[in-house]
């Protein structure tokens, strides 16, 4: 059981720094895509970053539930504790 749950933390641990690794390329990527954007076209034109940011942004969004609130949310062992304090 105890090496079970250390699985887990691990896995949960892995997960968690592959989002921040993925919120820091996001961050980097986007603002690099907006400045040439603005460098190229003085602001003027068509904002066309916003396709890649909102794009990756749900991408990195859904990674970020999955990381931080995945293993709760689903987890048998909280609907488990739901019902047995419901009784």
């Amino acid at each position: 059981m105890e090496e079970n749950k250390d699985r887990q933390i691990w896995l949960v641990a892995r997960q968690r720094a592959a989002f921040k690794r993925s919120l820091s390329s996001y961050f980097m990527v986007n603002t690099f895509l907006v400045a040439i954007w603005f460098f190229t076209t003085g602001g003027r034109h068509h904002f066309w970053p916003i396709w890649p940011i909102l794009g990756w942004g749900l991408g990195v969004g859904l990674q970020y539930l999955n990381a931080y609130h995945g293993t709760t949310f689903f987890s048998a062992e909280r609907e488990y504790e739901k019902l047995k304090n419901n009784q």
